[in-house]
């Protein structure tokens, strides 16, 4: 079986893709595709990671977790998503690294199914904007003790995924910055999914419709209507057409009041970032979806 997981980040994509994949629910199970709701798997696999305490799981321990979170006799593909899969937003600094628990988090998630196809899905975040999203959702911590003397100019996601590849070298892994989540919506459906990139679905625009103003998502499809595109390429030229002029900038524009937070500051952290990301396209092993 395909097991995925699809472990955030935090502050990504906040459900709105497990809910994207829950539309074709019905549909992905006749090609052989589970998506369960949340609450069928989140706490069993957190409390089976918490109980075996970094120990090695029983030969049952796949058998059980698959038996209460399926309804289905038998399932090629399986898919599970959690931005907390690795830990909580007070903990991302937790050991002072980045996603310090990550290593032990992904391997006693790939040791739940020892013998099935480890696939991870991570969305990424520009640092400028993840760190202060991350801290909003923190209480009782001042920005220092959360930040746990980690400055954010360290933060790389390749390091992020090279340390999951050391620990689940046979996963593939699949990423993508959050920023371009509007252009490639549709295909992320599909491919956490796992179905064929010509596969029909629904909410293929979810994300677009929260994002741009009614007028603008109703000439936008009046324009799809009378305009196909051909290739995926010109449908994401036309979505990034409208959003340029339809977008709702309150949706898409963050101001963060931090300690040290300045517009330079931003601006670095983004060059990196991009540097970053940059990086991340030429990582082996690990596929890249950009827009």
């Amino acid at each position: 079986m395909q097991i995925v997981y699809h472990i955030g980040a935090n502050c990504t994509d906040d459900d709105r893709l497990l809910k994207s994949l829950l539309k074709n629910a019905e549909a992905f199970l006749e090609l052989g595709v589970t998506v369960p709701g949340p609450s069928r798997y989140r706490a069993i696999i957190r409390e089976t990671i918490q109980n075996l305490d970094g120990a090695t799981p029983a030969t049952d321990t796949r058998d059980i977790l698959l038996d209460a979170i399926l309804d289905e006799a038998e399932a090629d593909r399986l898919v599970m998503s959690h931005h907390s899969f690795i830990c909580v937003p007070r903990r991302v600094f937790s050991d002072g690294r980045f996603y310090g628990m990550a290593e032990q988090k992904i391997l006693a998630l790939a040791q739940l199914f020892p013998d099935d196809e480890i696939e991870i899905f991570l969305g990424v975040r520009n640092p400028a904007t993840f760190v202060p999203a991350a801290f909003e959702r923190v209480e009782g911590m001042t920005f220092q003790e959360f930040l746990r003397g980690v400055h954010p100019g360290q933060i790389k996601w390749s390091d992020l995924i090279t340390r999951i590849k050391s620990v689940c070298p046979q996963a593939n892994i699949t990423v993508w910055s959050n920023e371009d989540t509007p252009l490639i919506w549709a295909q992320l459906i599909r491919e956490i999914a796992g179905v064929d990139p010509m596969t029909k679905i629904s909410g293929g625009f979810d994300l677009l419709g929260q994002i741009m103003s009614v007028e603008g998502m109703k000439r936008f499809h009046s324009y799809l209507k009378s305009h196909p595109p051909r290739t995926e390429v010109q449908k994401r030229r036309i979505i990034a057409a409208f959003l340029d002029k339809y977008v709702i900038d309150d949706e898409v524009e963050e101001e963060f009041d931090l300690p040290g937070w300045t517009e330079e500051m931003v601006d670095e952290l983004t060059e990196l970032y991009e540097e970053d990301l940059y990086t991340i396209e030429r990582m082996a092993g690990v596929n890249f979806i950009a827009p």
